[in-house]
């Protein structure tokens, strides 16, 4: 694609995403230069013309989240200062998303704070993958594009013929993306009843559904721990679960995540690109990433062309 008012930019979170998404749209990666002054502060400068250009900044608010999160807003003030037509922030890791609500005395909601944040830096709208909750969408008064990963990993699942499968969603939360996804391959779903006990810490209570003599396939947005999908796992098997497989979007897996699935009985962890694997990650043969370039890339281009993105959800 040749348009010199089209243009992609991206922060340090995952240059790897951004040059697959540009190489499948046709257009260079903007230069820019990132730095930090010597008492941590980042800085970022544009290093060609975007006047008048539509531009899209590619940055998943992954670890280390706070800097990558400054560092997003500080590239689409630059644009905004620099004069750029339209401002798209792709974020294919939203930050912050899992404090959406108040759901106990005297908290914040981050995801309406980041929202905020996002408008008042000077963003024309949003692309993202994934929300941890849909509602989040409404948090802004701007335009908002709320993509899924899962026909990406759908498709994976289908080529590999595991045979009749149940798919699981972990929480009451993951119904309706799990039951997407099992609408997709056929497949009967099942939904685990997980109680809370602290942050990052939960406890499997009970299983709605049938899963003996099959294997199962755990749907899920964010892997963070992976406390939850260990236990859910091992639930599963408890009741007859033949195997146990596992897919998400966001391969978050801080702390002992990565030592949790190696040390279970899951025989596969699939998940996108969405933010970039740990080296431990990436070593762990039960990991699998896909690539959700292409799908962003078309949402990108439909955006900048003004065609439609239902398609994209089909």
């Amino acid at each position: 694609m040749t348009d010199d008012k089209f243009k992609i930019f991206c922060g340090t979170a995952n240059p790897a995403l951004a040059k697959a998404i540009c190489k499948y749209v046709g257009v260079p990666l903007g230069e820019a230069e990132h730095g930090q002054f010597s008492d941590g502060e980042t800085r970022y400068q544009i290093l060609e013309n975007v006047r008048g250009a539509d531009v899209f900044v590619v940055q998943p608010c992954s670890t280390p989240v706070n800097f990558n999160l400054m560092q997003l807003l500080l590239m689409i003030d630059a644009f905004k200062r620099a004069s750029a037509w339209r401002i798209t922030a792709v974020v294919p890791y939203y930050p912050y998303a899992r404090q959406d609500r108040k759901d106990r005395p005297r908290v914040a909601i981050s995801a309406k704070l980041v929202a905020d944040l996002l408008e008042t830096a000077g963003a024309s709208r949003v692309l993202t993958l994934d929300l941890h909750a849909p509602q989040i969408q409404g948090y802004f008064n701007i335009p908002v594009d709320h993509l899924f990963a899962s026909p990406v990993l759908v498709e994976y699942f289908q080529k590999m013929q595991l045979g009749p499968i149940t798919v699981v969603s972990p929480d009451a939360g993951g119904v309706e993306r799990a039951r997407f996804f099992a609408k997709r391959i056929g497949a009967p779903l099942a939904i685990v009843d997980k109680r809370r006990i602290d942050v990052n810490v939960s406890e499997v209570m009970h299983l709605i559904g049938d899963v003996a003599g099959r294997p199962a396939l755990v749907i899920d947005d964010i892997i963070d721990t992976a406390g939850t999908l260990v236990k859910t796992a091992e639930a599963l098997l408890e009741h007859g679960a033949t195997r146990v497989f596992a897919a998400c979007t966001h391969a978050v897996l801080s702390g002992p995540a990565v030592e949790r699935i190696a040390k279970s009985k899951i025989e596969a962890v699939v998940v996108s690109d969405s933010v970039p694997l740990s080296e431990a990650a990436q070593k762990l043969g039960k990991i699998k990433a896909l690539s959700v370039a292409p799908l962003l890339a078309r949402g990108i281009q439909s955006i900048h062309e003004e065609t439609s993105i239902s398609e994209l959800f089909i």
